[in-house]
């Protein structure tokens, strides 16, 4: 007799994420993602893309109506002025990150992915500006670079 099958077990990835979330905001730190946006469903103005991942500063701050579930994440954030709705699959999340002193972690790759088809593409709407607007505390000039691949944060001492 052979041992039972191993159950599937849901993505750790949204617990993950959740978990680093609240970690870098109990340490008074601003958290920010990096998003892979050409994983279908992903809904970000495209200028904000950049070598096809764009990096997402999700704190209270910055964000309204953060929902951080086991899909994804969702929110309304202001481009240029302008608030805009923001839609993570969270196949889409690469990694997770404080930006004053980057540390935090690459989520891991799910086993068993499961494509989510009903969620809208990237946002054609121009004229936003970056994610981290100038206006806010720690622009994006005071952000350390996000990781250059997948899977790979950069240290920072």
């Amino acid at each position: 007799m052979g041992e039972p099958p191993i159950p599937l077990m849901t993505s750790q990835r949204p617990y993950l994420l959740r978990a680093l979330y609240e970690w870098i905001v109990d340490n008074g730190m601003t958290p920010h993602v990096l998003v892979n946006a050409g994983v279908p469903g992903v809904r970000v103005p495209t200028h904000t893309i950049k070598d096809g991942q764009v990096v997402l500063n999700i704190a209270d701050r910055a964000v309204a109506k953060l929902a951080m579930d086991n899909d994804g994440l969702r929110f309304s954030a202001r481009f240029g002025g302008v608030s805009q709705s923001v839609v993570i699959p969270m196949a889409a999340v690469v990694a997770v990150y404080a930006r004053e002193s980057g540390m935090g972690m690459a989520l891991p790759e799910d086993p068993n992915p499961a494509p989510d088809t009903n969620q809208p593409g990237p946002d054609p709407k121009p004229g936003a500006s970056a994610v981290d607007d100038d206006s806010r505390p720690g622009g994006p000039d005071d952000a350390p670079d996000p990781p250059k691949r997948g899977g790979h944060l950069r240290i920072v001492k």
